[in-house]
């Protein structure tokens, strides 16, 4: 079958890396500010909830990175590939890696080594592009397990917060804004990241990426925005409220038959962790028709997101939110349904599949529908090593975020993999 290759690493991944990594280094300093303030006012109950979500978030992501440098020391070759004079990250130091995940810095370490790569490859024109990109994809896929393990649930606490005390500056508006802002760019991050695996015709441009971001910012402000309002009325509530609907959602990850990782237990904490995406955000995650999960989801959550206000509006305090309380009973639900039209438009108008190239095999005829024409195979750069560092992690990904149905478990396999229509 044809083959075709993606655009080299460019300053623009490069840029990406650079900004993953301030943004790592100034979420975690602005979070060690945060719980000192709090400490420092005697608010020990909110100190204590902030410093467990923090360390949940990175134990989480250090768990994944750990199972994936697993994964990779498997693959053939890969300890001993050479990236332009280096190796690739912690190669076959097993001890070392596994200390420097254990001191919650594997994935320093890895935004770090992205840079490195990124930057010989880059600027100084050395090999290793492949390595560079692959790195870029991990990268990706982290990034948006800590949006979801840590920012989603602080950003429902600083609005909690905000409610319960009654008193708002305008630096938390800032914050606030700021937060959401970056929750629904890490997603737009990881959706450009699952791109490249198709071909270069099919590339984002600036208005589908536009679009992109503001349905998916008009879907999760709503959706944070209910949860704090809830827990501003019945704060003992909202703790049941997440762990019912979180073992719901991961039951139906299981039920989804998700092959993410390499490993069960692997596979059972990426179950779990989508489970804690779901409850914030929709997240295609296993092969087969997306448009009924995506229409099923939305409608729980639609529902799920007026009871919480039907709740709010009851339980409240009449004098302390008359000022509010009107606008954002008739505004969350408009957000949220304006996002679905958004999102609705994004794939009736801007989706790949709308303009994602067909190729056809030799000897087929010229005449032959769409729906059994093979789409091309597309491996990451550098051909020569393209079957030691393919990224199967994020090619599955993208067959499911891409595909309705013949999505492939392996990325190699020669079958047709058909939009998806949501």
């Amino acid at each position: 079958m044809e083959r075709a290759t993606f655009s080299k690493y460019s300053w623009i991944d490069f840029a990406f890396s650079v900004i993953g990594v301030c943004t790592f280094l100034v979420d975690w300093g602005s979070d060690v500010w945060v719980a000192t303030e709090f400490y420092c006012r005697g608010d020990i109950f909110w100190f204590g909830v902030l410093v467990g979500l923090m360390v949940l978030s990175s134990v989480v992501v250090q768990m994944f990175s750990w199972f994936w440098f697993q994964y990779d020391r498997k693959l053939p070759g890969f300890g001993s590939v050479q990236t332009g004079g280096g190796t690739v990250l912690f190669g076959d130091r097993v001890k070392l890696s596994c200390l420097f995940h254990v001191l919650q810095l594997g994935f320093l370490c890895r935004h770090i080594s992205a840079i490195r790569q990124g930057f010989r490859v880059w600027w100084r024109k050395v090999e290793g592009s492949e390595y560079a990109v692959y790195l870029t994809h991990d990268l990706s896929m982290l990034r948006l397990i800590e949006t979801f393990c840590e920012s989603a649930p602080q950003l429902t606490l600083m609005i909690y917060v905000m409610l319960q005390t009654n008193k708002a500056r305008t630096v938390q508006f800032v914050s606030i804004a700021a937060s959401t802002t970056s929750i629904a760019w890490m997603v737009v991050d990881y959706h450009r990241s699952l791109r490249s695996f198709l071909p270069d015709k099919a590339k984002q441009g600036w208005c589908s990426s536009l679009i992109y971001f503001l349905w998916n910012l008009l879907l999760i402000a709503p959706r944070v925005a209910a949860l704090a309002l809830f827990a501003s009325v019945l704060s003992g509530y909202i703790g049941a409220h997440f762990l019912m609907q979180w073992f719901v959602f991961v039951c139906w990850a299981w039920q989804q038959e998700t092959h993410f990782m390499d490993s069960p237990a692997g596979e059972w904490l990426y179950r779990s962790t989508v489970g804690l995406i779901w409850y914030f955000s929709w997240f295609s995650v296993a092969e087969g028709r997306t448009r009924g999960r995506s229409i099923i989801y939305h409608t729980f959550i639609t529902t799920d997101g007026g009871i919480l206000l039907a709740t709010w509006w009851c339980y409240r305090d009449p004098v302390q939110t008359e000022s509010y309380a009107l606008a954002l009973l008739i505004a969350l639900p408009f957000i949220y349904l304006l996002g679905l039209l958004l999102k609705t438009l994004y794939y009736c108008c801007f989706h790949p599949k709308l303009w994602r190239p067909l190729v056809r095999e030799p000897g087929l005829p010229d005449d032959l529908p769409d729906a059994k024409v093979p789409l091309r195979e597309f491996p990451i750069q550098d051909g020569a090593l393209s079957s030691k560092l393919h990224n199967k992690r994020m090619a599955c990904h993208a067959a499911h975020f891409y595909s309705e149905k013949g999505a492939v478990k392996n990325p190699d396999s020669p079958k047709r993999a058909e939009p998806s229509p949501l």
